[in-house]
């Protein structure tokens, strides 16, 4: 059906559930297919040549906008609570309001940098920032078939518009909902944006957003790419969903995550910095339509 699923980074729990989810999408048609992902480590690679590639934080992180004891402080924030964000001993419950502690933090460091509006795309030109190997094929086909693409991030959604923009994709079917920048009347970054999305809590974009999902209802298969079990939750709040078929990107402490991605997405894939097998599904599904 989709050779690309015996890659030696795939991981199949379940093949015949995974094939007959595939079928049952290709079988409906790209009409009835939407695309939910996540963007940092998702759609953006996570190491390149041996090397981390930055989030959406990162880029400013990186960048000259922000001062070195902002960065410091950043940093700091980053040793203390991403241990606890991948720890999967911990409930998603206790996790959730540490989160929003984290996120709240670095925001208002942020914050107090003055960043201006028109820095940002110099700050994503100069980082080293890239989209997974196939992106293009990927957003091209999306758009070719008029397919959907919401992307839910816990990062900063005007990084992430940006870097979609300079890589060229950033086309009409796709939706950005993510933790958007405030300006005052200088162009000068002085709040973000409510709600706050941290990576346990996207689900609530579509309940916070009726009429935009409303206008999906007629979409009921799902195609779901993330990389934490945060993301596995994206489509919960899609009313009448049918199939959704869960793709795992496991980046990261390969062999203490291993099993519990395993047993929550249809598909993992392992150390694999393309969208090799995402497009294969897309391609398959849409084959001759």
């Amino acid at each position: 059906m989709v050779p690309e699923l015996a890659k030696p980074s795939a991981i199949l729990k379940e093949r015949e559930k995974v094939e007959k989810i595939i079928h049952n999408i290709r079988s409906a048609g790209p009409g009835k297919l939407q695309v939910i992902s996540d963007f940092d480590m998702t759609l953006t690679r996570f190491a390149y040549n041996g090397n981390r590639c930055p989030t959406t934080h990162n880029i400013l992180h990186n960048s000259t906008l922000i001062s070195e004891e902002c960065k410091s402080k950043m940093s700091e924030l980053l040793s203390h609570y991403y241990p606890i964000e991948i720890d999967d001993t911990r409930s998603v419950e206790e996790k959730t309001p540490l989160m929003v502690e984290w996120w709240t933090k670095a925001h208002n460091l942020l914050v107090e940098q003055q960043i201006g509006k028109d820095q940002l795309a110099e700050a994503v030109r100069e980082s080293n920032a890239m989209l997974r190997e196939g992106y293009q094929g990927f957003f091209d086909l999306l758009k070719h078939h008029s397919i959907p693409l919401l992307i839910f991030s816990a990062g900063v959604g005007d990084i992430l518009e940006e870097v979609i923009r300079h890589n060229g994709v950033f086309h009409p079917n796709v939706r950005v909902f993510s933790n958007y920048m405030e300006y005052n009347e200088k162009g000068v970054l002085c709040a973000f944006k409510e709600p706050l999305i941290h990576t346990f809590n996207k689900k609530e974009s579509a309940l916070l957003n009726p009429d935009m999902f409303g206008q999906l209802q007629d979409r009921p298969n799902i195609l779901l790419l993330g990389d934490s079990l945060g993301d596995l939750t994206m489509a919960d709040g899609i009313q009448n969903a049918q199939n959704i078929l869960r793709i795992g990107y496991l980046n990261d402490k390969v062999e203490e995550r291993r099993s519990a991605y395993v047993d929550s997405y249809d598909i993992v894939l392992e150390k694999d910095e393309t969208l090799e097998v995402p497009n294969a599904i897309l391609n398959y599904i849409t084959e001759g339509k």
